[in-house]
């Protein structure tokens, strides 16, 4: 089966990928690619389904890395697979054949490389993990493996927009008082809520890390419900669960 696979033009000299929910084997509200071992989907089809983004990213099965996220700015250092058990929300590493993989349904996945010293990450940035500096903490520890800032890329994959994320006072407040600069993020939406943009503010952040490059995809997970799981989007659904949309990138 086909899998559909969004790639940066920035990072082309390595395999990477922002993985849409089509052309894998789940069904039902997990049809296609769901690869959420903490979903409720059948585990085996899970496992096909990252079996799936293995090969297409060249690299053994247990050589697709991933961390239990858990909404932190937490990043690890990795020279060897992962399967989850390390807490952490990004991971860096210059070890060849190792797909380092995120998984999102809303939240921000950030793929970075620096090309000339082989150093790459990726990063799951959600509101709590942008507001934490998982963006700067991410480079901080690509720069410890030998990386340098002005080398380092990075893209933010699909993600759900300012459109779809409404917000209420209470989060509003908790960006603008850290920081009142960034109000900017916002717009005013319906009944006293705002809009907020995650893109726009993790593309800020990134930035500010002073790196050679930041880019979005531009698509939007809640817009899209035949290309991208969203958690936003099965809350508004009454769905019982949603699936996993995964990004990796590898040396």
């Amino acid at each position: 089966m086909t899998l559909e696979i969004i790639t940066s033009d920035p990072l082309s000299q390595f395999r990477h990928g922002f993985f849409t929910r089509r052309g894998g084997v789940s069904s039902g509200i997990f049809k296609g690619l769901n690869c959420g071992r903490g979903s409720s989907d059948q585990r085996d089809a899970v496992d096909q389904n990252r079996m799936l983004v293995a090969t297409a990213m060249e690299v053994d099965l247990a050589r697709l890395s991933n961390v239990y996220q858990y909404h932190s700015a937490e990043v690890v250092a990795v020279d060897g697979p992962q399967n989850g058990q390390l807490k952490a929300d990004a991971m860096v590493s210059k070890t060849a054949n190792l797909a380092l993989g995120i998984l999102t349904a809303d939240c921000a996945p950030i793929l970075f490389a620096d090309a000339k010293n082989g150093v790459i990450g990726a990063a799951h940035s959600g509101w709590k993990g942008a507001m934490g500096g998982i963006s700067e903490n991410t480079v901080a520890a690509m720069v410890k493996l030998g990386a340098a800032r002005g080398n380092i890329i990075a893209t933010i994959g699909p993600c759900i927009s300012q459109r779809n994320y409404e917000v209420g006072q209470d989060f509003y407040e908790s960006f603008c008082d850290q920081a009142p600069s960034d109000a900017q993020f916002f717009t005013d939406g319906k009944a006293g809520k705002y809009q907020f943009d995650l893109p726009g503010f993790c593309l800020k952040s990134l930035q500010e890390c002073d790196i050679k490059l930041a880019t979005w995809t531009g698509h939007c997970t809640y817009a899209e419900p035949d290309r991208f799981y969203s958690y936003r989007r099965a809350t508004h659904l009454n769905q019982p669960d949603y699936g996993r949309l995964i990004s990796a990138i590898s040396l």
